[in-house]
């Protein structure tokens, strides 16, 4: 699956995470041979849960896969990966990710690529705008997503 395929699945998650209501990150996991192994959004308000970021989420709705499944991969994820998706992403092996925009928030990119992982980033102007609309109607509800009391970009350097 090319980069802007895999990435328009993800945006359609964090839309759909959008109209219900949550943060709008989208992610999709896509096996080395094109398969959609999972897609998901975060869903931390809808239901509550403290780790449903869209990369979570996307492996639990991926399900139980063999080690294997995920050699080759890439993660697509409409912001920059948080800690906890960038260790989720090193904890199975996932081969690449690509990255939608990561102005809005700077995650784990640089420890990804210290470890290995391909890190693509697409500077997606739609990406950008989901978020800058979300975090302009819901900016508490953005600053609990990453865990501070104000808005921050990132706390790592290239």
């Amino acid at each position: 699956m090319d980069d802007a395929k895999g990435l328009a699945l993800a945006i359609e998650e964090a839309k759909i995470g959008y109209q219900e209501g949550g943060v709008p990150i989208g992610a999709a996991l896509i096996a080395a041979d094109g398969r959609v192994l999972g897609r998901g959004h975060n869903m931390r308000v809808q239901n509550g849960n403290p780790i449903l970021h869209g990369e979570t989420s996307c492996l639990q709705n991926a399900g139980r896969l063999p080690s294997s499944a995920y050699q080759g991969s890439t993660m697509y994820t409409t912001l920059s990966p948080c800690d906890m998706c960038t260790g989720a992403c090193l904890l199975y092996g996932v081969a690449r990710v690509v990255v939608g925009e990561n102005k809005t928030f700077l995650g784990g990119e640089a420890y990804l690529k210290q470890r290995g992982v391909e890190v693509v980033v697409l500077d997606s102007a739609e990406c950008k705008d989901l978020m800058d609309k979300f975090i302009a109607e819901k900016p508490e509800i953005w600053n609990e997503d990453i865990g501070v009391e104000e808005r921050v970009y990132s706390k790592e350097k290239h």
